[in-house]
């Protein structure tokens, strides 16, 4: 067989090892031998043995891009023809390019699953690629059950969450003439092939997207695939009913801008749903349990928060690092990281008379880029034009917002002193007693002898 096949095609199966072409090969002949296939020689699979092979496990039409973009792969400069179908040859270059290519490779299988035509393609049928390329990973990850406790709800309102992060992708194009993709009239740029490849080479998820919609819609050399960091396992206390402001593409996209060892799971610390409206609850949920993200969902849909690098402390100063930073996710979704312009990444304080009472990031007292009052349900988020510490917009719909929904996410691993068993305190059984000592300065003789709270 070895001898039998082009240069192109045994160039492009150099890339597998020796296991892995013998289970790409199996996957052709399974395809080729479909009743809906053509018995001619040389053999190749049609559009409908591919859909019979994939079932539902993307949607139709990311399985018809797929198929006509490895039907116009021409690997020894021979078309094949149309209803001619997909040959080895072509199905070899295709998963070569998809699964291990060079941004080069992957850009050019992109352009022919947009267009039969060689040389640009507009804009908006890229926008197009992006969102079905978004929204059939969203797909397949719940038809293979690997959401991990996460959902794939649909998030009231225009846009989409699959539209956001569509558009959250293509804004990190440069378009050929140095610009980048802003406003409604961008839709009508011609991308050539290098602006295509650039932006591939840039937005690794382009890359890991395209990968997980073949490893898991094929369910080929899956043993190549890790999921384990692109979405995180979601644990919440045992027997909690849970539904979450994140659905998985938003926990996709914060999860993406995390340091690599706090992506595997992310634990929920505080729900304003589970735990009550009370900002004593908050602090003595949240305070020494390391680092985490605050998410909000005001009144009007607007979701937003922030990542707090360090453990909270209740104290009348700031705290943090740059590794802070503030996002959006819904109606857009950003991530929005130091300037320093100053270190007034986070803040917790509460019982005091003459400074804020809060919890607040980047800013600066009274005019914070998000700010959550002690006054359960209300906050801020003040930029005019944008947060001196985070350049970030005005994040909610309103500068001076309500809100109802409120969670808190510890990302990665507990902190050691959660993790040193002993007997527990009865400032873990009452977080607001644990609140309250520490707003007062008591100290905790108990800490680091306790077992590791289980909410």
């Amino acid at each position: 067989m070895g001898n039998g096949r082009s240069r192109a095609e045994q160039k492009c199966y150099s890339q597998f090892l020796p296991e892995e072409q013998a289970e790409v090969d199996a996957l052709f002949d399974t395809l080729s031998l479909d009743k809906d296939s053509s018995e001619a020689l040389p053999r190749s699979f049609s559009l409908q043995a591919l859909k019979n092979r994939i079932g539902e496990a993307l949607p139709p039409e990311m399985v018809t891009r797929l198929y006509d973009g490895m039907q116009r792969v021409h690997p020894t400069g021979r078309a094949q023809g149309p209803g001619k179908g997909v040959s080895q040859e072509q199905f070899t270059v295709s998963l070569s390019h998809l699964l291990k290519g060079s941004s080069e490779e992957r850009s050019l299988m992109i352009l022919k699953m947009i267009s039969a035509k060689e040389g640009p393609v507009k804009a908006r049928d890229l926008q197009k690629f992006t969102e079905d390329l978004v929204g059939s990973v969203e797909h397949v990850l719940a038809h293979r059950q690997e959401l991990k406790g996460w959902t794939r709800k649909k998030a009231p309102g225009t846009p989409t969450r699959v539209q956001a992060l569509a558009a959250h992708l293509l804004s990190e194009m440069k378009l050929p003439d140095g610009s980048r993709p802003l406003g409604p009239h961008w839709l009508d740029h011609a991308c050539d092939r290098a602006t295509v490849e650039d932006w591939v080479f840039r937005v690794p998820h382009v890359a890991t997207f395209l990968r997980v919609v073949i490893h898991q819609g094929f369910l080929v050399l899956c043993s190549s695939l890790d999921l384990a960091t692109l979405v995180p396992q979601c644990q919440v206390g045992p027997g909690q009913e849970f539904d979450s402001v994140l659905d998985v593409l938003a926990v996709i996209f914060l999860n993406s801008h995390l340091a690599r060892e706090q992506r595997y799971h992310w634990r929920l610390l505080f729900c304003s749903r589970l735990h009550g409206q009370s900002f004593s609850q908050l602090c003595g949920r949240i305070t020494h349990r390391g680092p985490c993200l605050i998410l909000l969902e005001d009144q009007d849909g607007h979701v937003f928060g922030g990542f707090a690098s360090c453990p909270w402390e209740v104290k009348p100063q700031f705290q943090g690092d740059e590794r802070c930073f503030l996002f959006s996710v819904s109606p857009s979704m950003a991530v929005y990281r130091h300037t320093g312009y100053n270190d007034h990444f986070m803040y917790l304080n509460c019982g005091q008379q003459t400074i804020p009472n809060g919890l607040g990031l980047g800013g600066q007292h009274d005019y914070f880029g998000l700010w959550v009052d002690a006054d359960f349900g209300k906050g801020h988020s003040k930029a005019k034009p944008t947060c001196t510490t985070y350049n970030s917009p005005q994040l909610s719909s309103k500068e001076n917002f309500r809100f109802d929904k409120m969670e808190v996410w510890a990302v990665g691993d507990p902190p050691e002193s959660q993790l040193v068993q002993g007997k527990k305190s009865i400032l873990d059984v009452d977080p607001e007693a644990r609140a309250l000592l520490e707003i007062t300065g008591q100290t905790r003789h108990s800490e680091g002898l306790r077992e590791a709270p289980e909410d």
